[in-house]
């Protein structure tokens, strides 16, 4: 996407006057201080399993923060790392063959100047390997899935290398007897609802949240549904207990906020500019049949911003279905029929009852890019330009009342885990707060200056730290992040690991064709 992208607002000042030790640095008083690195387990979700561009690959894989962990525990005793097997991804095309969110890796196709999915057919398969892994990050896990007896049935990412047909992930992770963790779970708890706009798959209807309707039975949710915070809070103490049960040390980190990660800041509220409205002749022809009559019918209720007319002279908002909006439906219906007919005004009724323009609180999902001024065939003739004529379906944008509850939820989770990290002396990354700084810049130990980008060419692409589906790092990102947690391990445990150097990992995939 093209669109309204983050630019670095100021550069951060002030550095530690020691120098930063990176990995190309030999140094022999590397050391692992109170940690224990023998035996490494990680879990979590996709951020753990090394996803990226839409995808795990044989490639990509290697990049995940665990594994690069791994390398620098190598250095002060480390032991064996081992990940799930992607070795026949021979075409490192990533993806399983049949399963849903696991297409193969997208790219940028430099000649369309767009991302779109890599050339070819994946080969991976879901022979299963009955092997649990030090990678235990599984992509779609929320945190009571992680103790979910035969998850693997719901996930087949996980049934691929489970154990056994009840196994449960917790359970297969603690079979390799860690003496040092990470767990970054949480995210899937909340992110699920915010990418699909708060919406069910259909929509329309809106997904749960459960702070909301206190239901503590998470047997009952649905996948884009708010876990709630008390079974959070329940499910993480015993993921915690278990990991720590034989003593050992680990690392937790904190849950981002959606604000900052492509997927909700790339594609702007407002993007229908008059040239692509049509010109001045369109606008004042759109205002005439639709917006200046909306217009006047939400003012005369009480919302006068609700739905404004259109100008020539600036972008202007899409137009979105809130199903949190006040329904204006019978309003509409009434208001029309002695112009256009009671079947007509109908309608427009059913059509505009929930409708409003979208505002700068308001996220629009990056998936949003491709539906935008195209037509809907579900609506009706005449009316049927998403975005223009018709509103955005729920699922294309995280309102700002969806947005409020993300918030809450990601807040409580991040209380949970910092509390629940302090009852057993444990390591906290505060990825929340790091991912946060890529708003408007994040300056790392090499100066180097990286943000929220997703991608706008050529000038930024050095900076870019996530991957091409606008949610997970690539190769870089999830170098910065295995720093940050080192810079963790270093402070709490007296350890004295190095560092990657980021500007050695790969950024964004270019292909010059695809």
């Amino acid at each position: 996407m093209k669109n309204n992208f983050i630019l670095v607002a100021a550069l951060a000042i002030g550095f530690a006057s020691c120098e930063p030790e990176f990995e190309n640095e030999v140094n022999a008083a590397y050391t692992s201080g109170e940690a224990d690195f023998t035996t490494y387990v990680s879990i979590g979700n996709s951020l753990t399993a090394g996803y990226m561009d839409g995808t795990v690959s044989r490639v990509g894989q290697t990049y995940s923060y665990p594994n690069l962990l791994a390398q620098q525990f190598a250095l002060v005793g480390g032991g064996a790392f081992t990940q799930p097997s992607f070795a026949e991804d021979v075409n490192n095309l990533g993806g399983i063959s049949g399963v849903p969110g696991f297409g193969t890796r997208l790219v940028i196709d430099a000649a369309q100047g767009r991302p779109e999915p890599i050339a070819g057919t994946s080969t991976i398969t879901l022979t299963p390997q009955a092997k649990a892994y030090n990678n235990m990050g599984v992509p779609g896990a929320k945190s009571f899935h992680l103790g979910f007896p035969g998850y693997g049935a719901l996930n087949p990412y996980f049934a691929r290398h489970a154990t056994s047909p009840t196994a449960t992930v917790l359970g297969d992770a603690i079979t390799k007897n860690p003496t040092f963790f990470t767990n970054w779970i949480g995210s899937n708890d909340v992110l699920a609802y915010a990418t699909a706009g708060g919406a069910q798959a259909n929509g329309v209807t809106p997904a749960a949240d459960h702070n909301v309707t206190g239901n503590l039975n998470p047997a009952t949710y649905g996948f884009n549904d708010i876990t709630n915070s008390a079974v959070f809070n329940n499910v993480y103490t015993t993921i915690i207990n278990t990991l720590t049960a034989n003593g050992a040390k680990g690392v937790v980190c904190t849950i981002p906020s959606v604000t900052s990660i492509p997927y909700f800041t790339t594609v702007p509220y407002a993007p229908l500019s008059p040239t692509a409205l049509g010109g001045a002749a369109n606008i004042n022809a759109l205002n005439t049949q639709l917006y200046g009559p909306l217009d006047a019918i939400f003012t005369a209720y009480g919302e006068p911003n609700r739905i404004n007319p259109l100008t020539a002279t600036a972008a202007n908002p899409i137009l979105i279905n809130d199903a949190d909006a006040t329904d204006r439906s019978a309003q509409i219906t009434g208001a029309l029929t002695p112009s256009l007919g009671a079947t007509t005004a109908a309608a427009f009724g059913a059509v505009f009852g929930k409708a409003r323009q979208a505002t700068a609180d308001d996220l629009v999902v990056l998936t949003a890019s491709s539906v935008i001024g195209t037509p809907n065939s579900g609506a009706p003739a005449g009316i049927n330009i998403n975005g223009v004529t018709f509103p955005m379906a729920n699922k294309w944008v995280l309102t700002a009342t969806e947005k409020a509850r993300v918030a809450a939820a990601t807040t409580a989770y991040n209380n949970s885990i910092v509390a629940i990290a302090a009852t057993k002396n444990l390591a906290v990354a505060d990825m929340n707060a790091v991912m946060n700084k890529l708003i408007t810049g994040l300056q790392i130990e090499t100066n180097s200056i990286y943000t929220a980008n997703y991608f706008s060419g050529s000038g930024t692409e050095g900076q870019v730290l996530f991957s091409l589906d606008g949610v997970h790092p690539n190769a870089r990102g999830y170098a910065v992040i295995a720093n940050e947690i080192i810079k963790t391990i270093n402070a709490k445990y007296k350890s004295n690991l190095p560092l990657h150097n980021p500007t050695y990992f790969p950024g964004i995939s270019i292909l010059p064709t695809n």
